[in-house]
């Protein structure tokens, strides 16, 4: 099977700054990919490489198998791009402007039909012949989403879609985004919010100062953290921890203690026995896995902001 997009030990700079090095990898047909890293870490490069907005100084980039630079007018057609920054027309309403997209693509009446339908899966139909200028931030976004795919784009790309808005926006939207994914439809997601990337993607590449540092499945990338969380709830709120239990004590307020112990070095049962040794009773226990943002962290140093 072709890959969605191919990308090829590829390079890009700006002037001094080196933005890619030796990028490489590929998202399969079909997969809900997520491209993670920090600000400047290489993710909108990418993106515009892949619209043709920006060309890479070495290496090859692939959509659908055919190349973004010499078969651009097949690439353009084979993907939707939903960006970060919000750019319409005021002078048109959400339908004509839908209706005007459509017709680049060389689409004419044809996909009236499929305007119509993206308008009312976004919430847009009651605003439709509004003037996009007196739509709320959150309902211009709505509109760019559907512009990306009036030309139902094999694959979509959504460059931080959820950011800054409500959370009745991003429902509708994730709801929507799933519904793409089941029918086929190629998504890549970037985001900092590493709980939307964990719970919607099969498959992560991790980003880092212009060079790949991760790419696999969410699960084998969750397993690669060597930590889990301890959550104990003690029978008094103020005792002296034994000096191996302060080591991993990630915080210790009022009689809820919380330590972080290694997967194979650390066990339980010993930790309760230091506990009792030093007389220290709890009530109750859990363990709490690690997730995304912990991975994330260990793996740049940084948080994903």
């Amino acid at each position: 099977m072709i890959p969605a997009v191919s990308i090829l030990h590829t390079y890009k700079s700006f002037g001094s700054e080196q933005a890619l090095i030796d990028i490489d990898f590929e998202i399969e047909d079909g997969s809900f990919f997520g491209l993670l890293g920090p600000n400047g870490a290489g993710k909108s490069t990418i993106i515009n490489i892949m619209a043709g907005l920006t060309r890479a100084d070495k290496g090859e980039v692939k959509v659908m198998g055919n190349d973004v630079w010499r078969h651009w007018r097949k690439t353009r057609r084979s993907l939707g791009v939903v960006p970060q920054e919000l750019a319409y027309d005021w002078f048109f309403s959400a339908r004509e402007m839908l209706r005007l997209q459509s017709g680049y693509f060389g689409y004419g009446r044809s996909r009236y039909k499929w305007v119509d339908e993206l308008l009312e899966k976004l919430g847009l139909i009651e605003k439709a012949d509004e003037s996009l200028y007196h739509l709320s931030g959150g309902m211009k976004r709505r509109v760019m989403i559907a512009q990306a795919l009036v030309h139902k784009p094999r694959i979509v790309v959504l460059d931080e879609p959820t950011a800054g808005v409500d959370v009745e926006l991003r429902k509708v939207l994730w709801e929507f985004v799933k519904q793409l994914h089941k029918k086929g439809h190629t998504i890549l997601l970037t985001t900092h919010y590493l709980e939307e990337a964990e719970a919607l993607c099969d498959k992560i590449a991790i980003l880092d100062n212009g060079k790949l540092i991760a790419h696999d499945t969410t699960e084998a990338l969750l397993g690669r953290y060597p930590f889990r969380l301890l959550h104990l709830k003690l029978k008094e709120e103020s005792c002296d921890l034994p000096e191996q239990i302060q080591e991993k004590a990630v915080s210790f307020e009022k009689n809820n203690l919380v330590l972080r112990i290694h997967r194979e070095r650390d066990h339980i049962a010993d930790i309760l026995d230091m506990l009792n040794s030093a007389g220290i009773r709890f009530r109750d226990l859990r363990t709490e896995e690690p997730g995304l943002e912990e991975v994330f962290i260990a793996l740049t140093g940084k948080n994903n902001d």
